[in-house]
């Protein structure tokens, strides 16, 4: 979802500047070779990266090695082979599931490290941390500009509405959306209803951050990115059904799992550099549901 949310912000604002939009099938970022052969025949300025190994909280709980060693083979191979290849200006996408597990937490970035991570997150946590530590190292290092962003949780356009590990709102929208479709009368959803969870606009995220490009010398080591704003899982999902028409009930099912109770960004640093989340959370919805019924009116997701 977000890099293809940056090529859009970056074709927007930064026209006259060439972005090369490297896919899955491009490169294999877990071979190293790959890596630099591409980057040496690229030769970029910088290098924005997105790329992870996403999974649901099952799975990270079934695989946690695979996970962690995964995600750790291709953040070093990036960024090594950026080094190699002479890149000076590296932005790291990390997450704000690298801040330990604490009960009605809000997060400033030097709280990163301070406490225990969240069990199911722990895999993802610890590969960003170490991702966003090679670019600290890095930078001190070799006097790159190699900085990391911990955006809140995202959604919006180019959201995976039918993938195993959808985010919630991309869940709540499908789900929902489906139920309309076919009369039902019950949705279900995931806990008690009580967590809460700060979802930002992608595309507010990638055109602040595309402007940031040519400037990461002038940021600390990693800022928070997020709107501010945090609701309960049962909120999200009463503004979604209002958005697509739901009438029906809820089934909360606390036999499974839902992560840490809250995690809400002090994005205070990012303010202070010019960010500012310009979309509502009510505006987001109903372009993200837009953006979804066109895929279905193009059987992307029928």
């Amino acid at each position: 979802m977000l890099g293809r949310n940056f090529r859009n912000s970056w074709q927007l604002l930064r026209p006259h500047d060439e972005l090369i939009a490297v896919a899955r099938s491009d490169c294999d970022l877990t071979d190293i070779q790959s890596v630099r052969s591409l980057l040496h025949n690229v030769r970029p300025n910088t290098v924005i990266h997105t790329a992870s190994k996403v999974a649901g909280i099952v799975e990270k709980l079934d695989h946690p090695m695979h996970f962690l060693l995964q995600n750790n083979i291709i953040d070093a191979n990036t960024i090594q082979a950026a080094l190699d290849a002479g890149v000076g200006e590296f932005l790291y996408i990390s997450s704000a599931a690298a801040y330990p597990a604490k009960k009605e937490a809000v997060f400033q970035e030097d709280d990163l490290l301070s406490g225990k991570l969240e069990t199911a997150n722990e895999p993802y946590a610890l590969a960003k941390i170490s991702g966003m530590k090679l670019c600290q190292y890095a930078s001190k290092e070799f006097g790159v500009s190699y900085r990391s962003v911990l955006p809140s949780n995202l959604y919006g356009p180019h959201d995976h509405f039918l993938s195993q590990h959808p985010h919630l709102i991309a869940s709540a929208l499908r789900k929902l959306h489906d139920a309309v479709v076919n009369n039902a009368a019950t949705v279900s959803v995931w806990g008690d209803g009580t967590a809460r969870r700060e979802f930002t606009y992608a595309p507010d995220v990638t055109d602040w951050l595309v402007t940031q490009i040519g400037h990461l010398q002038d940021w600390p080591s990693w800022v928070n990115l997020g709107c501010g704003d945090d609701y309960s899982v049962s909120e999200y999902y009463t503004l979604v059904s209002e958005i697509v028409g739901y009438s029906g009930d809820f089934y909360f099912d606390t036999s499974k799992p839902v992560g840490v109770q809250r995690r809400l960004l002090n994005s205070a640093v990012a303010r202070d550099m010019g960010w500012s989340s310009k979309t509502s959370i009510d505006e987001g919805l109903v372009q993200t549901y837009s953006h979804m019924l066109s895929q279905i009116e193009k059987s992307d997701l029928k």
